[in-house]
C-alpha cells in the first residue's frame, strides 16, 4: 500500500494542506513534533499519527518503516530538511517539500545520484514556492529554446503571511538577494534590479529577491542568466537603496528575536475569506542573443491555497507512480502537466 506522511502537519501551511489532502480522498499519516498539537489534528480528520523529531537522519529513519513519500511541510527548511532528506535516501522514501530556499534546492541537487540510485524521487518547492514560477520559466523556455536571459516575477495582491513564512523571511533578514549570471549563484542587494509591470491593466513595481527560481530555473531551463522579482512598494524600493546600512542590525541575535517575538503574536495566517479574495499575477520574460523577447502573464490563487493544491497533487502523481527518480523541480518532474496544479483565477 502506498502511504503518504506530512511532516509539520499542525503548522498554518500544514493544516490546509491536510484539508487539501482530505477533499482529494487522501488518507496520510500526519506527523511532527508536537504530540498535543499533532494528536488532536489526527483525531479531527480520522487518520494514524507519528511524533518524533528532526534532531537525526536516523532517529528520523525509524519513524519511516511503511512510508512511501514524506511532504515535508516544517520550516524553516535550511534547518530541518537536511536530517529529513538523509532519512528517506536510507529508507528509499519520496521526499516533497514546500520550501522555497536556495540552499535547500541546492542540498537536494547534491543528493541527485545518491537518489537515483536509491530509486526515489526529490522534489523541493512543490509549493507557490516554486510551481507556478517553474511552470512559467519552463515554458517561455519551451517557446525560446535559445533564451539567455530568463525574468520571472511574482506579485502578491491580497491575503497576508503565516507564521511560518514569517519565520523563514526574518531568518534571512540582511543577507542580501542573488541572481544568477553565466550560470552561476551571485548575490547581489535585495532589489538591486528593479521593474515596472502591467498587470491586469494595473502598474507595479517589482524588485528582484533571492527566489527559489534563481536556482531551479536554471536545472529546469539551462538558462545561464536569471533573475526573480516580487511585488514591492516603491517606498520600500527606495528604502531598500540603504540597506547595507542596515543590514548589519538586521543580522543581530538582538533584532531577530525582537521580531519573532512579534511574529508570534500575530494571527496564525490569512483566514479563509482573506486567502478566497487574494490572487496572485506571475510574469516572465526570456530574451535570446539577438536581442529578442518573448512574455507571459498568468493570474492564480494565492499562495497559501496553491501550495495546498499543487503539493497534494504532486503528492498524489508520486503514489500513483508517476515519478522521475533522482533530483527534480516540479517542470523537470512534470513539464506541461504542471499547469493542472495550479488554480488559475
Amino acid at each position: 500500500m502506498q502511504q503518504l506522511m506530512i511532516y509539520g502537519a499542525n503548522g498554518y501551511t500544514g493544516r490546509l494542506i491536510c484539508e487539501e489532502a482530505a477533499r482529494q480522498g487522501l488518507q496520510p499519516i500526519l506527523a511532527g513534533r508536537n504530540t498535543m498539537a499533532i494528536s488532536k489534528l489526527a483525531s479531527q480528520f480520522g487518520w494514524p499519527f507519528r511524533i518524533f523529531s528532526l534532531d537525526t537522519a536516523a532517529d528520523i529513519a525509524t519513524h519511516l518503516d511503511g512510508i512511501t513519500v514524506v511532504l515535508h511541510c516544517a520550516g524553516p527548511f535550511r534547518h530541518t530538511a537536511a536530517n529529513m532528506l538523509q532519512a528517506c535516501l536510507q529508507k528509499q522514501v519520496h521526499y516533497l517539500d514546500i520550501s522555497g530556499e536556495l540552499e535547500v534546492f541546492a542540498l537536494a541537487h547534491s543528493m541527485h545520484a545518491k537518489a537515483v540510485e536509491a530509486g526515489i524521487m526529490l522534489m523541493p518547492g512543490t509549493g507557490f514556492d516554486v510551481v507556478p514560477t517553474d511552470y512559467m520559466a519552463h515554458t517561455l523556455h519551451q517557446r525560446m529554446p535559445d533564451a539567455t536571459t530568463l525574468e520571472l516575477a511574482f506579485v502578491n495582491r491580497g491575503g497576508g503571511v503565516s507564521h511560518g513564512t514569517a519565520t523563514s523571511m526574518a531568518g534571512k533578514l540582511g543577507e542580501g538577494g542573488a541572481s544568477r549570471v553565466n550560470g552561476k549563484i551571485v548575490k547581489e542587494p535585495i532589489g538591486a534590479k528593479r521593474l515596472q509591470l502591467e498587470l491586469g491593466g494595473k502598474r507595479y513595481w517589482v524588485g528582484s529577491i533571492p527566489w527559489g527560481d534563481v536556482y531551479t530555473a536554471f536545472v529546469t531551463t539551462g538558462i545561464p542568466n536569471i533573475s526573480a522579482f516580487t511585488g514591492l512598494p516603491k517606498a520600500t524600493l527606495r528604502l531598500l537603496s540603504w540597506q547595507k546600512l542596515f543590514n548589519p542590525l538586521l543580522r543581530t541575535a538582538t533584532f531577530r528575536r525582537w521580531l519573532q517575538a512579534r511574529i508570534d503574536k500575530r494571527a496564525a495566517g490569512p483566514n479563509a475569506a482573506q486567502r478566497a479574495a487574494a490572487y496572485a499575477w506571475v510574469w516572465g520574460r526570456a530574451s535570446n542573443a539577438e536581442g529578442k523577447q518573448i512574455s507571459d502573464t498568468f493570474c492564480c490563487a494565492d499562495g497559501y491555497t496553491l501550495t495546498a493544491v499543487s503539493a497534494v497533487g504532486i503528492a498524489k502523481k508520486v503514489l500513483s507512480g508517476d515519478w522521475k527518480p533522482g533530483y527534480h523541480t516540479p517542470a523537470t518532474g512534470y513539464g506541461n502537466s504542471l499547469k493542472e496544479l495550479i488554480p488559475m483565477k
